[in-house]
């Protein structure tokens, strides 16, 4: 992936969700900087989600908001449990995720590197 000028791999899990984003790259998303700790791009269609948990996350973590059909990105860690959350991968390089603390809105393109 590349996000805001920076490539960065990650990890996705085998599961429904993971793989309807997968099937759909390249994408590029226009993400949202939300909560100061997310970034966030809504589809306007909703994705297949048969893992939903109620869970924490860390920094890196890829999940599926299943509520507002939400693709995101955690970049900082605030202790909040999230309902309704689907695991879909893991970013493996946590350095690259630090400037985006800063705010705004910022590209992301998504590319399978199969």
């Amino acid at each position: 992936m590349t996000l805001d000028g920076k490539t960065l791999t990650a990890n996705f899990e085998d599961n429904q969700t993971a793989a309807a984003i997968v099937e759909k790259m390249p994408l590029q998303l226009d993400m949202m900087n939300l909560y100061s700790r997310e970034l966030t791009y809504r589809f306007k269609q909703a994705l297949p989600a048969n893992e939903p948990h109620t869970t924490g996350y860390v920094v890196g973590d890829i999940a599926y908001w299943i509520p507002r059909h939400s693709f995101v990105i955690f970049y900082k860690q605030t202790g909040e449990v999230i309902s309704d959350l689907q695991m879909v991968g893991h970013i493996n390089d946590q350095k690259g995720l630090t400037r985006l603390r800063m705010g705004g809105h910022v590209q992301l393109t998504l590319v399978s590197a199969d």
